[in-house]
C-alpha cells in the first residue's frame, strides 16, 4: 500500500472529534448548570427576587457580573489556542473593573458619609466569599478538562481566565440570593476585596 493511500484510509477511520470552541462552550453550559442544581438545592434565589428584578441595583448586579464573565471567557479560549498572544481582548477585562467602580461612585455620591462603611461591607460579607469560590467550583473543572485539547502558550495566564470565567458564572447564579443590592457591597467587589486580603 503506498503511504498516500494509507494516509487516505486512516483518515477515513478517524472519528470526528469535536472542535475546541465546542468543547468549551459545552464545558460552560455543563459547569454552570452544576453550579445552578447546587445552588437551587442549597439556598434558592431570594424570598423577594420577583420584586427585586424590577429594580436597577439588583439588575445591575447582572450587568457586572456578565461583563466579567464574557471578556474572561473569550480571552480564555482564544489564549487556548498557541498562536494567540495575551493582547487579544486584554483590554476588555477593565470592562468590570470600570462599570464597578463608577456603579460604586455613584452610589458614595448618594449615600451619607456616615454610611461608607456599613454600605461597602454589606450584610453578606463572608455568605457570599464562601458560596461564590463554591459554586465556581464546578465550571472551573469543566473549563480545565475542555482546555486540556488546547495548546496555550501562556497556560498560567489562560488557566487564571478560566477561573475567572467561573467566578462570573458563580456570581451571577449567586446574586439570585444575595440581598445586598449596593454596587459597594456587591458580589464582585466583595470578591476583589478577598483577593487584595489575601494577596
Amino acid at each position: 500500500m503506498k503511504t498516500d493511500d494509507l494516509i487516505s484510509a486512516l483518515s477515513a477511520d478517524a472519528t470526528p472529534r469535536p472542535s475546541l470552541s465546542h468543547r468549551f462552550a459545552l464545558a460552560l453550559a455543563i459547569g454552570a448548570a452544576i453550579s445552578l442544581v447546587v445552588f437551587m438545592a442549597a439556598l434558592g434565589p431570594r424570598p423577594d427576587v420577583m420584586a427585586a428584578a424590577h429594580t436597577i441595583r439588583f439588575d445591575l448586579k447582572f450587568l457586572d457580573t456578565l461583563a466579567l464573565l464574557a471578556p474572561c471567557a473569550l480571552l480564555c479560549l482564544r489564549l487556548s489556542r498557541p498562536e494567540i498572544g495575551p493582547d487579544a481582548l486584554l483590554g476588555w477585562l477593565l470592562a468590570p473593573v470600570a462599570l464597578l467602580g463608577l456603579a460604586v461612585a455613584v452610589e458614595l455620591a448618594t449615600v451619607p458619609r456616615a454610611l461608607w462603611m456599613e454600605t461597602v461591607i454589606g450584610v453578606n460579607r463572608w455568605h457570599c466569599l464562601t458560596l461564590v469560590p463554591t459554586f465556581a467550583l464546578p465550571p472551573l473543572a469543566a473549563l480545565i478538562l475542555a482546555l486540556r485539547e488546547g495548546a496555550p502558550r501562556y497556560p498560567a495566564l489562560t488557566g487564571a481566565l478560566a477561573g475567572a470565567a467561573s467566578a462570573g458564572i458563580s456570581a451571577t447564579i449567586y446574586a439570585t440570593d444575595c440581598t445586598d443590592d449596593s454596587p459597594s457591597g456587591s458580589n464582585i467587589s466583595k470578591c476583589c476585596q478577598t483577593s487584595f486580603e489575601w494577596s
